[in-house]
C-alpha cells in the first residue's frame, strides 16, 4: 500500500466512514431488527404455549377449519412461533426465518380480514388468549391487521439485513471477504 492509499483509506477520508457505516452501523441495525421479530414471536408464542387448549380455542374461533384441524394448528403454532423466535434470538438461518415469519404474518392477516369479512367478533388471539368477544367488547381488526403489516415489514428488513451482528449465522457461514481492486494495482 502506497502512502497515497493510506492517507485515502485511514479513518480520516470519506471511504473509510462510508465503509464503516455499510458494516458496521448496518449490522447494528440488522441486530435489532433481528431481536425486534424474535420478540414478536417470543411473546407471541409464549402467551399461547401456557394454554394450548385456549390456543385451539382461538383457533377454532376463526371458523375456516374443521375442529380436528384446528386443535392441530392450535397446538403447533405457539411452539413454531416460539421455535422461530429462538432461531431468530441466536441468529440461525435467519433468512429462511424471515421469510418464514413473514409469510405467517400473512396468513394472519389473510385470517382477520376473513373474520371481519364474515362479521364475526372476536379477539384474533394474536398476543392474548383469543376466541369470541363479548357483547361489549368491540372488535380491532383495523388495528390488527395494520400491526401484522408493520410486522411483515419487519420481517422483510430482516431478510433483507439477515447478517448481523452476534448471530451463529456468522459463524456458521462467515461472509466472503471482498477482493480488493486496489491491491492488484501495486503489483
Amino acid at each position: 500500500m502506497t502512502l497515497e492509499q493510506a492517507t485515502t483509506t485511514g479513518p480520516s477520508s470519506f471511504a473509510y466512514w462510508a465503509r464503516f457505516d455499510r458494516t458496521q452501523v448496518g449490522s447494528w441495525v440488522a441486530l435489532v431488527l433481528r431481536l425486534g421479530l424474535s420478540v414478536v414471536w417470543l411473546v407471541s408464542g409464549g402467551t399461547k404455549i401456557v394454554d394450548l387448549s385456549q390456543s385451539v380455542s382461538s383457533v377454532a374461533a376463526y371458523k375456516l377449519f374443521p375442529y380436528w384441524l384446528s386443535t392441530v394448528i392450535g397446538s403447533a403454532q405457539p411452539i413454531i412461533e416460539v421455535l422461530l423466535g429462538v432461531a431468530l434470538l441466536v441468529g440461525v438461518a435467519v433468512r429462511v426465518m424471515a421469510a418464514a415469519s413473514a409469510i405467517l404474518f400473512v396468513i394472519y392477516i389473510g385470517g382477520i380480514i376473513s373474520v371481519w369479512a364474515r362479521g364475526l367478533r372476536i379477539d384474533c388471539g394474536c398476543f392474548s388468549s383469543g376466541g369470541a368477544l363479548g357483547a361489549d367488547q368491540s372488535t380491532t381488526y383495523g388495528l390488527d391487521i395494520v400491526r401484522d403489516l408493520g410486522f411483515v415489514l419487519l420481517a422483510l428488513l430482516v431478510f433483507w439485513w439477515s447478517r448481523s451482528r452476534f448471530a451463529l449465522d456468522s459463524v456458521l457461514f462467515p461472509p466472503v471477504p471482498a477482493v480488493d481492486d486496489d491491491e492488484d494495482d501495486d503489483e
